[in-house]
């Protein structure tokens, strides 16, 4: 059995401090959050236990100590997507036999499509660790004013994933079984390219082209997801359209932020994960009708008229739904 009274996280973000919160204060978790020196979120938490979004209680600690946090049984790493395999080669050095990892980031590696647990899988070698993604609606903002939300847990060990969301489930978080990991961690990553194509609409006052949006969106990204062999029924579930109303609406989304940043002409400073995994799929466009996707890669890697780009969609030949 898994000891979840001492748990790690690896990033201090917003997400990754939420997580850290949340199992310090709800599951009553001793939380250690490994930082990079000079990050403001982790030298704020040093400095005030808070990183801009929650307040630790007492009993948090903080280290740059990639060993001392990899003493914990269960560790979640919440970072950049894009540097997740650069961490996974530094998490290698160390023996983690029999840790469990909880992946808490939605994207694609830009440069190959691969998957956060094919990348973990491809650097920790032959060792006997398991790894679990979470995926799901859910804003740090709303959680800590009380508004719960619900997750999925998947993975390919049954234990992590049985563990892993029985552990994170309370009163503010609900947590599902997750049945199909490819198709989750695809949709969940492919739901912060929606919430760019959502965001432009905003920027463009076409947010009423949402609903469309909505109902066009999982079955593109079902194609996707049985392009990698999961089940395309999965991104109507909890990971994709089930976190449409954060990803899409809410002003907290930052691919949502993003989109509506460049349909204005105006800079967006901060992650928009649902750019580089853009560019991984683009390349599928000559195997699978992903119409949107490359679409908005003419936006975004282009500069291409998003008017232009949405009525070329309009323009496709009439076809059953």
């Amino acid at each position: 059995m898994t000891d979840f009274s001492k748990v790690s996280v690896i990033g201090c973000g917003r997400w990754g401090g939420f997580l850290g919160w949340y199992c310090a204060t709800y599951k009553k978790s001793k939380v250690l959050f490994l930082g990079v020196p000079g990050d403001p979120a982790y030298e704020s938490l040093i400095k005030t236990g808070n990183n801009g979004y929650c307040q630790m209680p007492e009993g948090v600690s903080y280290t740059t100590d990639m060993g001392e946090v990899l003493k914990n049984d269960f560790i979640i790493v919440s970072i950049g997507c894009q540097a997740f395999r650069g961490l996974c080669q530094q998490i290698a050095k160390y023996d983690v036999k029999g840790k469990k990892f909880l992946l808490a980031m939605k994207g694609l590696e830009a440069t190959t499509g691969k998957r956060m647990t094919q990348i973990f899988a491809e650097e920790i070698k032959e060792q006997d660790v398991q790894v679990a993604v979470l995926g799901g609606p859910g804003h740090p903002q709303d959680y800590l004013k009380g508004i719960p939300s619900c997750v999925v847990v998947s993975s390919a060990s049954d234990e992590a994933k049985y563990e892993i969301a029985d552990y994170m489930n309370s009163t503010l978080i609900r947590s599902y079984y997750g049945t199909d990991l490819i198709g989750n961690e695809v949709a969940a990553a492919l739901k912060n390219v929606v919430g760019v194509m959502a965001g432009i609409l905003d920027g463009m006052g076409w947010t009423a082209l949402k609903g469309s949006l909505m109902a066009r969106g999982p079955v593109e990204v079902g194609r996707i997801i049985g392009y990698f062999g999961g089940n395309p029924q999965t991104a109507y579930g909890l990971a994709h359209l089930g976190d449409y109303e954060a990803t899409l609406f809410s002003p907290h989304s930052h691919n949502r932020a993003y989109g509506e940043a460049l349909a204005k002409g105006e800079k967006f400073e901060k992650l928009a994960e649902g750019v580089p995994t853009l560019k991984a799929v683009y390349d599928l466009r000559d195997k699978l009708e992903i119409p949107l996707c490359t679409a908005l890669y003419h936006v975004v890697y282009e500069n291409a008229d998003p008017k232009k780009e949405i009525e070329s969609l309009f323009q496709r030949p009439v076809k059953s739904e």
